[in-house]
């Protein structure tokens, strides 16, 4: 079998790397960013990837720069045969992508060329996207633009969040990447380039992605909620205080024709009904800043939410 570099860090590269091991592979490196501080310690921990290949007894490497001397040399003496990246999340540069025999292959998290870029289950998610996938490419110089080699597609429901498509999509891209090596290296495959006028991107989520805009049609709001969940996590405020929205649905109801957006219509068993700028957003799993992530239904048995309150400063 063909001698693989793995290159991953986050929970989406682990089901990859063990299936890679699973399969039988001769994994003869790891390489994954530097520990991070992690936690309400801020203490060096190592990332999920990192804590897999020492599992496994893997040779682990972390470089600060990916253009060490040191590091680069390493690299060759392993002779890989192909490198395997997923989620790594450095672009690698020129002299690496030219090392293996049989290429840099990543694993991405869309149906390309849909979704390039750093946070594409989040933002496909946050769309509104009814479908999604993942692709095998052979990594060029550009951001997400290489040959594809294989992809598969998969439904994104109405009530899914990025959590659950992420899981989905990580599972997929293992069974994926062990059905195209065998054919890859058989010369079975032809690369598909990209249509590059088809390209849309997905850029890493920013702090003003998370702040609801009550003043946006509810089903957007719904989605950007489903989409940043279980991280970053959407928010707004009450009463001043951090509010963040964990889990929440479209509503039925007729929103008011004079309710001001952010504005809460009523609070029971079903959750809490807030206006939105052409409809009503149904809350069902909320937090506020420093207590527990609680149903709508435990929230409001601690906190009186009168008809009429305001969320969000935003609005």
């Amino acid at each position: 079998m063909m001698r693989i570099i793995f290159m991953g860090t986050p929970d989406f590269a682990v089901p990859a790397l063990e299936a890679l091991l699973q399969a039988g592979y001769p994994v003869t490196a790891v390489v994954t960013q530097p520990d991070r501080p992690r936690g309400r310690g801020r203490k060096l921990l190592p990332g999920p990837v990192k804590k897999t290949a020492v599992e496994h007894g893997l040779p682990v490497l972390q470089p600060d720069r990916l253009l060490e001397d040191s590091f680069l040399e390493r690299l060759a003496s392993l002779a890989p045969e192909v490198i395997v990246v997923a989620a790594f999340g450095r672009i690698l540069p020129p002299v690496i992508l030219r090392l293996p025999r049989l290429g840099c292959l990543n694993i991405h998290a869309s149906l390309l060329p849909r979704y390039r870029g750093a946070a594409p289950i989040h933002r496909a998610v946050m769309n509104g996207e009814r479908e999604t996938g993942v692709s095998i490419m052979l990594m060029d110089e550009g951001l997400d633009t290489g040959a594809v080699l294989a992809r598969r597609a998969v439904p994104i429901a109405a009530d899914d969040c990025t959590g659950a498509v992420h899981d989905r999509l990580a599972r997929l891209g293992a069974e994926l990447l062990l059905e195209t090596l065998p054919r890859w290296e058989a010369g079975e495959i032809v690369p598909q380039p990209q249509d590059h006028a088809a390209a849309t991107y997905a850029p890493p989520l920013t702090g003003a992605d998370e702040v609801i805009v009550w003043r946006r049609p509810a089903g957007e709001i719904v989605n950007q909620i489903r989409g940043l969940s279980p991280w970053p996590g959407a928010r707004t405020s009450l009463d001043g205080r951090l509010l963040k929205i964990w889990r929440a649905a479209f509503s039925a109801d007729a929103r008011p024709a004079d309710a001001v957006p952010g504005r809460v219509l009523g609070a029971g068993g079903d959750g809490l009904a807030v206006a939105a700028g052409d409809g009503v957003v149904l809350i069902r799993e909320l937090q506020l800043g420093g207590g527990r992530r609680l149903t709508a239904e435990e929230f409001l048995r601690g906190h009186d939410i009168p008809v009429g309150t305001l969320l969000g400063g935003e609005s």
